[in-house]
């Protein structure tokens, strides 16, 4: 009988420790688990210079470049510097103290970059030149604009800031708004008869952009007939006389002023508004666009800015 019990309490040990042993595994089990879901994730980046790989979500970000800005400013993700040298009036609570300032837009302080220590930088053509000196720093991604792909371009940009911050919903949502105003606009602009011809006044000069070019959008994706097929295809726009303007005659002048972007003296409306522009239908029937200068020549290719620009070109079918 006395064996009969020792053998019954050994075998209720054996279980005891089994199930013990059990728990204990288990345990070790879930915290592989945590460990795995705690694992730091990644997204690898090719760009025009090369390729970079960076942490999800990076807590220290640093924008060289406003049309970015205003995207992460749209997807609700914050930032931590910028140049504040200028600051577009839509994005101005980034020209407070508490954001940090890295300089102007051509000329970046490094020094303070070095002390930020950011986890990544996003610069774009502007400060291309210098790409290899952000490397140094942190790492640097290019966003790059194909003005002959304007929508597919920015819309690739977009899903990228959206991939890193994690923000593919608020990005889907954005875009749909975004795409839904473009497609109104593009239907009422391509059933109109009216011709445009977009310019950039600066300081006393003008240039004119078409089809595929940095404001060709207004054509190609907007749907503005274009007076001139044929401009010459390039960043600053192709050099043009006030004569030309009157022998093309078109029937909408949408001008972006350069000066007023940049702080310059001569206003666009104080260059263009002569006797031979006064000639052609666009000044006859009030249908000379001013448009914002800053937003188009320095805060372009965001989410919010481009909704922006889509309002404003809408004045031309009034």
């Amino acid at each position: 009988m006395k064996k009969f019990k020792f053998i019954a309490i050994m075998f209720a040990l054996i279980l005891i420790l089994a199930a013990c042993g059990g728990k204990e595994e288990a345990s070790n089990s879930t915290g592989s688990d945590d460990k795995k879901t705690e694992e730091v994730k990644e997204v690898t980046i090719t760009h025009k210079y090369g390729e970079v790989t960076i942490e999800k979500n990076p807590k220290k970000v640093v924008v060289f470049d406003f049309g970015v800005l205003d995207a992460l400013d749209t997807l609700g993700v914050e930032i931590t510097g910028l140049p504040q040298a200028i600051v577009p009036k839509t994005l101005e609570k980034y020209a407070g103290s508490e954001y940090t300032n890295v300089g102007s837009l051509k000329e970046p302080d490094f020094e303070a970059l070095h002390e930020l220590k950011p986890d990544v930088i996003f610069i774009s053509s502007r400060q291309a030149e210098l790409y290899d000196q952000f490397a140094e720093i942190a790492p640097t991604v290019f966003i790059d604009v194909d003005y002959a792909n304007y929508m597919s371009s920015l819309e690739k940009n977009f899903k990228l800031l959206a991939e890193v911050f994690e923000k593919e919903d608020v990005l889907e949502t954005k875009m749909s708004e975004l795409k839904a105003s473009i497609g109104t606009l593009n239907k009422e602009a391509t059933a109109s008869d009216s011709k445009a011809l977009i310019l950039l006044a600066n300081e006393g000069k003008v240039s004119a952009f078409g089809p595929a070019s940095r404001y060709g959008f207004v054509h190609d994706v907007f749907g503005f007939k274009a007076v001139d097929e044929n401009l010459e295809v390039s960043q600053h726009g192709q050099s043009i006389t006030f004569e030309y303007i009157l022998e093309k005659n078109p029937d909408v002048l949408f001008v972006i002023d350069r000066s007023a972007a940049i702080g310059g003296e001569i206003g666009a409306k104080d260059t263009l508004e002569n006797e031979l522009v006064k000639k052609t239908n666009a000044y006859k029937n009030g249908k000379i666009i001013y448009l914002d200068a800053v937003n188009w020549y320095i805060a372009g290719n965001g989410i919010t800015s481009t909704q922006s620009m889509v309002e404003e070109v809408k004045a031309a079918l009034k």
